[in-house]
């Protein structure tokens, strides 16, 4: 080996040497900072545990059930989200806890595929709504939710309502029980509520998505929960994320009309800070079930715990190859760090400022990151080589001579063994030990992730000149498929069957009195109501079973209050198992099968019944106190003459009610109806009153319904009279 070439690598290890001081030196200081964080936290919790919890009782879910339920609505941004949005209307109606929500799904007018799955999702749920954006997509989410208040602002003004909080998700989130309970409990007193994210674990291979595991965990356990106690101020991870109608208020007030800043990558980061400016209250919302069926349904593992596998948290599959997870990091970077910079500033606050660095410290900690491991693994080669070969030339460690840079390392080593100790704690209480240890070796692998993100977030804004040109670079979402079949029209159904002709389908439908086409047939006696109930449940791929209302089980009604079969329009016909079996002459949504479900405690499912036999059960089963002493004869004649099939089928062809009648008249949409639904209370007020109270109709629109439901009644009077 010449002269040279050692004096050439003397420098090499002489410049190690002080890179790695420098770098020593930077990485401990950023040590310091994390540390900081730890030490606030632990002491918080300790002081919490012995000062406070040992005099006051932690809250449970009790709570969240005395309060009355205030409307709510679920703003869900969708660009290409075919198949995603179905499948979170069904998890949310079928497992949510709440029944007056909508859902507002913003789609684009050249996203076609995606607004015909949510048309699909729409007939299914009543509570779910299209809106299709002004522009073409894909804008920005911020853009995209803006339509969506718009449309929010639209229905409340049509249903009479005031939604109490508007409700971030995307379409691909799985959403908790209680979710929306806790939403009610904390509004209007919190302004911004946001509640911890848990990204779904991969297999244990997959260290990409499981990065995401293992940052949530402990920045949502532990980072958010010292930044709200030390600021007041919570930053919106952009899914469950809940605005008061206050804040929304002030957010359109200071926009002139549009709430999210539509040139800004992370609006919903930029939000936290516009109301904590304003004053506003915000909260990280740890709130944990002390029963587990109403906490999202998991497997349960070693090392996991109550206070944090039960709590009230949003969950959702996050990015499994390398290149999606560096788009979308590179997006928050862009918004965080260089819009954020751009269009927040500093505080006047030295608290807020200290977190504020703590969110733009990531363009730097990575690189830094990312230069240690890249150091770590040249003094790693060179030892092999002192390995391998024993014989060649050895030079000295460039820790030979240096007590500062080895007491740097020995601190930074003891920092880092804390750094995974306290990732791997709260990976480990919500996921599992086993979670807890992948998460060392995947710590690694997240400097890389986040180092490539920064650079090319890094490059998109030098491109761009300006990081407000940066365009809205959409993440692909991962949810199981739901599959929507085309229906064919229920005429033409009834025809291809050979029920009716063609001829006669165009007579009904184009009758100038509007009536579901089924009753139209009904009354002109071209089919009777077993066959039409056959096919509607053909079309709707339903159960479908005979009724006579007369004969049902006393005690089977006895099992469901009056205030139930009336609302939902439905009737307790069977038991299987457990299960309670319901009859309705409509289709019923998932949303109010799980309200009945929570309502009985027990689970529930619903058939079709023929035309009007719900209708006639209802009102002898459950009378009104209203209820006219002509109903009262004609259900007693009916009662006594129950097994005459003929009478029973003449007379259900005229039974109508109020609230279809309204429906099929045009007066009421089937979408305002449904909401002005959720608090009718049969028990105090007719239907009638309750939608003229609510505003929804007029007198003179009532006294017409009510008119022609009487016509119909008079008809059906006859009949029995002709019995009696």
């Amino acid at each position: 080996m010449s002269l040279a070439f050692v004096d050439f690598l003397t420098y090499v290890l002489f410049g190690l040497k002080l890179l790695a001081i420098t770098l020593a030196s930077l990485m401990f200081l950023l040590g310091l900072d994390d540390l900081f964080i730890d030490v606030v936290y632990w002491g918080r919790k300790l002081i919490r545990r012995f000062r406070i919890y040992d005099k006051y009782e932690k809250a449970d879910e009790r709570r969240l059930f005395e309060a009355p339920e205030q409307p709510l609505a679920i703003m869900v941004p969708a660009w290409n989200e075919v198949g995603v949005v179905g499948e979170m209307a069904r998890l949310a109606a079928s497992t949510l806890d709440y029944e007056n929500y909508q859902i507002f799904v913003g789609t684009y007018p050249n996203d076609p595929q995606t607004q015909a799955d949510v048309d699909a999702v729409c007939l299914h749920y009543p509570n779910v709504h299209k809106v299709v954006c002004a522009r073409p997509g894909p804008t920005s989410k911020a853009d995209c939710l803006n339509n969506i208040i718009d449309a929010i602002l639209r229905f409340q003004s049509d249903a009479k309502i005031e939604f109490a909080g508007f409700i971030l998700h995307d379409a691909e989130d799985v959403i908790s029980p209680m979710e929306l309970r806790l939403y009610n409990y904390l509004l209007p007193n919190k302004d911004m509520i946001q509640i911890p994210v848990y990204p779904f674990a991969p297999q244990w291979r997959g260290f990409t998505a499981g990065h995401y595991v293992d940052e949530f965990a402990e920045n949502h356990g532990k980072d958010v929960i010292v930044r709200e106690a030390l600021t007041g101020q919570v930053p919106s991870a952009g899914v469950g994320t809940c605005f008061s109608r206050r804040a929304i208020g002030a957010l359109l007030a200071d926009g002139d009309g549009i709430a999210f800043d539509v040139q800004s990558l992370t609006e919903d980061y930029d939000i936290g800070f516009r109301l904590k400016q304003k004053g506003m209250k915000c909260i990280f919302a740890r709130y944990s079930m002390t029963d587990p069926q109403l906490a999202l349904k998991r497997d349960w593992r070693l090392g996991m715990s109550r206070e944090f596998a039960q709590v009230i948290c949003v969950r959702e599959h996050f990015p499994r190859d390398w290149q999606h997870a560096i788009r979308q990091k590179s997006r928050w970077i862009v918004g965080i760090v260089f819009q954020g910079t751009r269009n927040l500033g500093w505080s006047r606050r030295g608290a807020l400022n200290y977190f504020l660095w703590r969110d733009r410290r990531g363009l730097f900690a990575y690189l830094l990151s990312f230069l240690v491991n890249l150091l770590f693994l040249v003094l790693l080669a060179m030892w092999l080589v002192t390995v391998i070969a024993p014989n060649s030339w050895h030079f000295q460690s460039i820790l030979a001579d240096s007590p500062l840079l080895t007491a740097l390392l020995w601190l930074n080593g003891l920092m880092l063994v804390n750094r995974l100790f306290q990732r791997g704690f709260f990976v480990t209480r919500y996921y599992g030990i086993v979670e807890g240890l992948l998460s060392a070796p995947r710590m690694m692998w997240s400097n890389f992730v986040n180092f490539f993100a920064n650079l090319r977030a890094l490059r998109q804004v030098m491109e761009m000149g300006d990081s407000r040109r940066v365009a809205w670079d959409k993440t692909t979402h991962e949810f199981p498929a739901l599959a929507s079949p085309m229906r064919t029209p229920l005429g033409q159904r009834l025809v291809d069957k050979g029920l009716i002709t063609e001829a006669q389908l165009h007579e009904a439908i184009t009758n100038p009195l509007r009536r579901r086409l089924g009753r139209e047939l009904l009354l002109r006696g071209w089919l009777n109501s077993e066959q039409l109930v056959q096919t509607l449940a053909e079309q709707l791929d339903v159960p479908w079973a005979p009724l006579n209302p007369f004969k049902l089980d006393p005690q089977l009604i006895a099992k469901m209050p009056r205030s139930l079969a009336v609302h939902y329009g439905v009737l307790p016909v069977a038991e299987d198992a457990n299960t309670l079996i319901l009859a309705s002459e409509t289709p019923v949504s998932q949303v109010s099968l799980g309200v009945i479900s929570r309502q009985l405690k027990r689970p529930v499912t619903y058939r079709l019944a023929p035309q009007g036999r719900v209708t006639l059960g209802l009102r002898y089963n459950y009378p009104s106190p209203w209820q006219k002493e002509e109903t009262r004869q004609m259900l007693a004649v009916l009662k006594r003459h129950q097994d005459d099939a003929a009478l029973l089928e003449r007379v259900s062809r005229h039974q109508v009610m109020l609230g279809t009648l309204l429906q099929v008249r045009g007066k009421v949409p089937p979408t305002l109806f449904n909401q002005a639904l959720i608090d009718f209370n049969p028990e105090h007020l007719s239907l009638g009153a309750h939608l003229i109270a609510r505003s929804i109709i007029s007198e003179e629109v009532l006294q017409a319904a009510l008119a022609e439901q009487a016509e119909e009644q008079r008809a059906a009077y006859e009949l029995t009279r002709e019995v009696a």
